[in-house]
Order: C-alpha cells, then sequence, then structure tokens
C-alpha cells in the first residue's frame, strides 16, 4: 500500500486550497493514508496531516496496533483507565492540544460528510477556517492502482468461489444462515491456507422467499428455504483492505412463468451494462442502458436502486453508476454492475459483479454461472 504516495496527492490538494493542515474523521480514509484499521470505532480515532507530519490521535487498546501498521509519524494516545488518570483522558484533549500549535485564521480541510459538529464547533471557535476537500479526496480514491487491484482480484476470486460453495448446498429445508456458513466455512480455510497473516472481512445476505427476496438489503435469519422459493444470494469478501462483490438469483424447485421472465430480464439488464461499460462512457450511459431493458418490458418501476457502484475499500463507493452521474469513467475504476428489480408476490432478481475498467474494456474479477438454468437447484 503506497501511503506515502496518497499522502504526497493529499498534500498536493491542501497546497491547491490553500489548506495548512488536513483532519480526516472517515475511517475509509483513514486507512487509505495510513494502512491502520481498526475492528471498531467507537472510540474516535483523528487523522490530522500537515506538510511536515502525520498525527494520529488513537485511544490506548489501540496504541500498539497503530505503531505497528500506519506510517504516523506520531501518536497521540488517549486512555480509559485509572492508572493513566490525568494523562489525556479524550481525543478532544489531544485535538485541542495539536491544533493550539496552527496560528488563528489557518484554513483546515475537512470532510463536512464525516466531521463531528462537535469538532467542527471547536475548530471554528479557536479562528480556523474550515475548507472541505472530501470531493478531492473521494476522486483519489475513485482510480485504484495496481496493488489495488490486485486486492479486489483476489477478493474476487474468494468471493466467486464461496458464493459457489453455498449454492452447491441449495436445498429445501435448511435455513438461509445455513446456506450462508457453507461458503463461510470454505472461504475462512481457504484465506487461512493460503493467505497467512492476512486480513479478511465479508458480508453475507441470503434473503429468500417471495416476501424476502423483494428486499434488496436484508440480513439473512432462520428462515427455512421451502421448495419452489426465489432467493439472492450476496457476497463480499474484503482481502487486506479491499472488497469485491458477487450475487446471485437462484430457486429451490422449479420457477413459474413470472418469475423466469424477471429472472431472464434482470439478467439481460446486467450483461447489457457489463457489455457496455468501458473508460470513455458516463456512469450515467451505463445506468440508462440497463434501465432501457426494464422500460422495454415495462417493469421500470419495480426497480428501486441504481445500476452499480463503486467498490473498494468500502462495501459502496464513489462513483456511482445512477442516473444523474455525468462522470466520464476512467481505466482504473472498478464497479459492482447489479440492476435488480423485486416485483411484490414474485420475487427480487438482481446478479452482481466486479468489474475493473481497463484500457482493453473491461475485466470480470467475478464468476458464476448467471443462466436461469443453473441456478435451479
Amino acid at each position: 500500500m503506497n501511503t506515502a504516495k496518497r499522502i504526497n496527492q493529499l498534500r498536493s490538494i491542501m497546497s491547491d486550497q490553500e489548506v495548512d493542515f488536513t483532519i480526516i474523521n472517515n475511517f475509509e480514509n483513514q486507512f487509505y493514508f495510513t494502512g491502520f484499521k481498526a475492528i471498531i470505532y467507537s472510540r474516535p480515532i483523528v487523522l490530522m496531516v500537515d506538510n511536515n507530519n502525520i498525527n494520529l490521535i488513537v485511544p490506548s487498546l489501540e496504541e500498539t496496533h497503530a505503531s505497528e501498521t500506519s506510517n504516523a509519524d506520531k501518536l497521540y494516545v488517549y486512555h480509559e483507565t485509572l492508572v493513566e488518570d490525568g494523562n489525556g483522558a479524550s481525543h478532544i484533549e489531544h485535538l485541542q492540544s495539536v491544533i493550539s500549535k496552527y496560528p488563528k485564521n489557518s484554513k483546515v480541510g475537512v470532510e463536512f460528510s464525516s466531521m463531528p459538529v462537535l469538532i467542527g464547533n471547536i475548530l471554528r471557535d479557536a479562528g480556523f477556517e474550515l475548507v472541505n476537500i472530501e470531493k478531492q479526496i473521494e476522486e483519489m480514491r475513485f482510480i485504484k492502482d495496481q496493488d489495488e487491484i490486485d486486492l479486489i482480484t483476489e477478493s474476487g476470486r474468494l468471493v466467486s468461489s464461496a458464493l459457489a460453495k453455498s449454492l452447491e448446498n441449495a436445498k429445501a429445508g435448511i435455513t438461509e444462515m445455513e446456506f450462508d456458513q457453507f461458503g463461510n466455512k470454505a472461504l475462512f480455510t481457504e484465506v487461512s491456507q493460503k493467505h497467512p497473516n492476512s486480513m479478511l472481512d465479508f458480508f453475507v445476505m441470503t434473503p429468500s422467499g417471495l416476501e424476502r427476496s423483494i428486499l434488496p438489503h436484508a440480513f439473512s435469519n432462520t428462515r427455512n428455504f421451502e421448495t419452489n422459493d426465489v432467493a439472492i444470494h450476496s457476497r463480499q469478501v474484503g482481502l487486506n483492505g479491499y472488497r469485491a462483490e458477487c450475487e446471485r438469483t437462484f430457486f429451490i424447485g422449479n420457477p413459474n412463468e413470472k418469475q423466469k421472465d424477471a429472472f431472464k430480464l434482470a439478467q439481460e439488464a446486467q450483461l447489457t451494462a457489463l457489455d457496455f461499460i468501458k473508460a470513455g462512457v458516463t456512469a450515467k450511459e451505463v445506468n440508462e442502458v440497463a434501465r432501457k431493458v426494464f422500460k422495454k418490458a415495462g417493469m421500470e418501476q419495480y426497480s428501486l436502486h441504481r445500476t452499480g457502484h463503486g467498490i473498494g475499500i468500502g462495501l459502496h463507493e464513489q462513483p456511482s453508476l445512477r442516473y444523474d452521474n455525468d462522470l466520464v469513467l476512467q481505466e482504473g475504476m472498478v464497479f459492482c454492475v447489479e440492476p435488480g428489480i423485486y416485483i411484490p408476490g414474485v420475487g427480487g432478481f438482481r446478479h452482481s459483479d466486479t468489474v475493473v475498467l481497463t484500457k482493453y474494456g473491461s475485466h470480470l474479477v467475478t464468476e458464476y454461472p448467471r443462466d436461469l438454468d443453473s441456478l435451479i437447484f
């Protein structure tokens, strides 16, 4: 992870915006710039960057972890134990101490969407001018470097393998969660054998049946698969901080004619978008080719979301493949392409694949059969 290059890019943005120092609160951006990733963020972590130093404010339980994995020049550690009483009780104390070193009227780069109001008020009360640079940071993350693409590609292989293992075990009588665990076990086994000392995170859901499959985002629960069920199996896998996604709609037993038609329509919309997406087209145009498939069939009202989204560090990243996004796509961008329709009384239908844009077009990093016959169990 080339954090030095990223910090230099950030400092270039700061120079362009005449910013004296920057405060990063978004935890994905903290990882992007430092290489440090905590498990939870209930104890605040604050990244501060100026032209000379990278400062990281962390709770004491993250001190060793941050010192070993981050690129911070200095750690400011706050405590929550009696033995350390009076030695920095909160991140705010350290924040106020660090910002006191800068002259009043300094410009501070911040992320308006992620900065707590409390910190914003402290900065304003100290006489600083807040400059929102989150769009520039967001745009930095649009295009992945080769190291990022390599991790996403391997995550794509892993997520496809885990999805396949669960689908091999699809049958009536098992619960959604039991179904998920087949892929989970295969995933844990594979990563532990082939990627020692690696960091793994994952997400999985399999809403099933007429009522649950029309919920685009619903956690798996203890509902049993039934004969003639429709279900959407959705997975993300993140290896060492970088993710890929794969989803397939499948059936336990035989779908009815309406379900067959809806399945094939969603499959056509996805294949059309996958065939179209490449550097040089706009995000809006990718969304439009999928939308037209649904509109032509008179089913557009059942399409509840965009055609796709960026992916990398985050589960959902910018840029989005939305109807109103005029951004021209570039080589190195990575997307999940996932147009879907959700029809009450019929079911939900969505495939998703992760695609990397290249100078030759696009490259799929996830794979599993998409056709109807391959997804009836």
